[in-house]
């Protein structure tokens, strides 16, 4: 396997620019893919935190195995953490993220209304790897279009406090990873879903590398994706029906193209709805 790392400068600046903000933040939410929950929880950001109230988001569940999504819930939940499974782009669960940024914001707003302020305002941050859907979810919380959205990493250049109808203040943040992935497979994950510019990576080691996932856990979906029968696909190995695919999608023996077709559809779901990340 091809090591793929991704860690732009700007990314290094985003991560410091959030340390120097966090005096300011009551409550961090964490932005994960529901499709890679573990894979796509940047080790830093659990550094950052800190004891402070901590939201965890498992965002894109529509695209995700509603059954793997319920088991990360629950892994997931510790003390001082609040999890909700969201699907932002549907603005599914959105007014439940609000009740949970008051509840996690609680005390603190006690303790400044016991001061004499009057409905204090709650600022909060929001973080997470590129393409998670970060700007879905502000845009939805300030209720118009303030954060441009598009289905590729590094849309969002710098930090800024926008305001929402909820007393509450956000500061949107770029995607921020990490210098370097202690497993191999995490890069291959988070390439195969959008979290790493398609320029960085050979499409077609991380295709072969989602259908040795397929194989394994969703046979169906590859099955029916493929175009393939099952017995064709059980013989071949992964290259041969990466090959086998690429001509039945009319592609000759252009697997490169083929392979960053697949990841595209991948992505908007076309497979099936699916979790690479297994709790």
């Amino acid at each position: 396997m091809t090591t793929i790392q991704w860690y732009p400068g700007h990314m290094n600046k985003a991560r410091n620019q959030l340390e120097d903000k966090l005096g300011l933040i009551d409550v961090l939410v964490e932005v994960l893919d529901s499709r890679i929950p573990a894979s796509s929880r940047n080790p830093m950001i659990e550094k950052l935190v800190g004891s402070k109230p901590h939201i965890i988001i498992l965002n894109k569940a529509d695209l995700a195995d509603p059954v793997l999504t319920k088991k990360w819930t629950e892994k997931l939940n510790q003390p001082n953490k609040y999890i909700l499974a969201l699907d932002s782009l549907h603005n599914t669960n959105m007014q439940k993220l609000i009740a949970l940024i008051k509840k996690a914001a609680a005390e603190k707003t006690r303790k400044l209304e016991a001061r004499g302020a009057f409905n204090p305002t709650i600022r909060i941050a929001l973080a997470g790897i590129p393409n998670c859907g970060k700007s879905n979810i502000i845009n939805r919380l300030v209720g118009h279009n303030v954060a441009e959205v598009g289905n590729k990493p590094g849309v969002t250049k710098g930090q800024r406090w926008l305001k929402t109808s909820s007393n509450i203040q956000v500061l949107d943040t770029p995607g921020i990873l990490w210098p370097k992935f202690s497993d191999e497979e995490v890069g291959y994950k988070l390439a195969a879903l959008g979290a790493i510019k398609d320029s960085i990576f050979h499409a077609d080691d991380v295709a072969l590398f989602v259908l040795k996932n397929f194989r394994a856990h969703y046979l169906k979906n590859l099955i029916r994706f493929s175009k393939l029968s099952s017995s064709a696909i059980t013989e071949m190995t992964d290259p041969d029906l990466l090959l086998a695919m690429t001509e039945k999608y009319g592609m000759r023996d252009d697997y490169d193209r083929f392979s960053l077709y697949m990841l595209q559809r991948l992505r908007k779901g076309a497979l099936g709805r699916i979790t690479l990340d297994r709790p």
